[in-house]
C-alpha cells in the first residue's frame, strides 16, 4: 500500500505540479462527501427509528395507577 502523498510531493496524478496545487482539494473532498453520506445514512435511520417508536405506541393507552383511566382527549390518567 502506497504511503499518501505529502503537500510538496510531486502530484500522484502525473502532471508535475506539487500535490498542494494540484489533487490535493479533490482528494479531501472525497474523504469528506464519504464521511457526509455516512452521516445522512445514520440520521435517516435514526428518524426512522424515532418514527417507528413514536407510532408503535399510538393507540394503546398507557398503564394508569389503581382507580384510574386513560383519557384519550387530555392524553393522560384521571
Amino acid at each position: 500500500m502506497a504511503d499518501k502523498p505529502r503537500r510538496n510531493d510531486p502530484c500522484h496524478c502525473g502532471s508535475g505540479q506539487k500535490y498542494k496545487n494540484c489533487c490535493i482539494e479533490k482528494d479531501n473532498t472525497s474523504i469528506i462527501s464519504g464521511l457526509g453520506v455516512v452521516g445522512l445514512v445514520l440520521m435517516v435511520v435514526l428518524g426512522l427509528w424515532f418514527l417507528s417508536s413514536a407510532l408503535s405506541s399510538g393507540g394503546e393507552s398507557p398503564d394508569c395507577p389503581a382507580g384510574q383511566t386513560w383519557s384519550e382527549s387530555h392524553q393522560h390518567c384521571h
